[in-house]
């Protein structure tokens, strides 16, 4: 870890000091130095990612489909969210909006006493192990990810949002990032205000954030694969979350026992990276197959939810709007 770590650190320094510094300071922006030394660790944490995905992703795809990919349109707006979201540029706006509103609130608490737990202290030792400190935040973030997940489906305005994500119907490796804008900012608002108040450091929340990314790249994958009985319990598959995004199974639910009953927001397997929150609370769904993707009224009332970036967050907007 801590070699990896300094090879990191070593890239990261060299691409700032040779290229990023000089720029901002040629465009006037040398107030910002710590927030672009942090963005270009971001930078180079999703060119990695876009090499695995490219590279160990890609192939996987070829090799074993769920289905022909017959609309590569659509398929490229997924890439451009993908490389707005992955090589930090989404991030950097944050940073210049959010990020001091979410400091300054967070110095208020501690000025009236309420002071920033250091999760990984509360186990003597814990914190001496960089590993063992990364996976607890992992189970901890994907504990908070899954009920945020569940909440994007549970309230209607929230839903017209987070609906776009489900409108794919040829979804693939590049899927993950589709999303509404403003859903996007809920979501890392979210997680930076939880990484503060839980202690997380910046360069493990980096390492948690990108573990979670790739891993949601393979989930989203056109990929004919699962993880056997016990495989499927440990980990979130492509099989597990294709069922998330399955018309009338991922974001619908009916009453217990009534199967006639009009379905309701709701839905299976929200997890992120385990399914051992969807088994405790009983929304896990391990049937083995391969649903078609989309939402119910765009299949059957051909609601249109966008063919283009702009299309698609334009008609995020209106259905937020207009919502009943």
């Amino acid at each position: 870890m801590d070699t990896l770590i300094e090879f990191f650190s070593q890239a990261q320094g060299w691409l700032f000091e040779a290229l990023v510094q000089p720029a901002m300071f040629e465009l006037g922006l040398a107030g910002f130095l710590d927030q672009g030394y942090t963005g270009t660790g971001w930078f180079l944490v999703g060119l990695l990612q876009l090499l695995a995905i490219v590279l160990l992703i890609g192939p996987l795809e070829r090799w074993r489909p769920v289905e022909a990919v017959t609309d590569r349109a659509t398929v490229h707006t997924d890439m451009l969210y993908t490389l707005i979201h992955r090589l930090g540029l989404f991030r950097l706006v944050l940073f210049f909006t959010l990020e001091p509103v979410v400091d300054s609130a967070m110095g208020e608490l501690r000025v009236h006493g309420l002071h920033t737990l250091q999760l990984d202290d509360l186990w003597p030792g814990v914190s001496d192990n960089p590993w063992v400190s990364v996976l607890i935040y992992l189970v901890v973030f994907d504990f908070l990810n899954y009920w945020f997940h569940r909440a994007q489906h549970q309230f209607g305005w929230w839903w017209q949002l987070h609906a776009m994500h489900h409108a794919q119907r040829q979804m693939t490796m590049w899927s993950d990032n589709r999303n509404h804008l403003l859903d996007d900012v809920l979501h890392d608002l979210f997680l930076a205000v939880a990484a503060l108040a839980i202690g997380v450091a910046p360069g493990q929340f980096v390492a948690i954030v990108a573990i979670a990314q790739l891993s949601e790249s393979l989930q989203h994958a056109n990929l004919r694969v699962w993880f056997g009985a016990w495989g499927e319990r440990l980990l979130v598959s492509p099989r597990f979350h294709r069922l998330h995004h399955g018309i009338g199974i991922g974001h619908e639910s009916r009453p217990a026992g009534q199967v006639n009953a009009p379905a309701v927001l709701g839905g299976h397997n929200f997890g992120v990276l385990f399914p051992w929150w969807d088994m405790l609370f009983g929304t896990a769904d391990f049937t083995v197959q391969f649903a078609p993707t989309g939402v119910r009224n765009q299949v059957e009332q051909g609601v249109d939810y966008g063919h283009g970036f702009w299309s698609q967050q334009w008609r995020g907007l209106q259905r937020l709007w207009t919502r009943p």
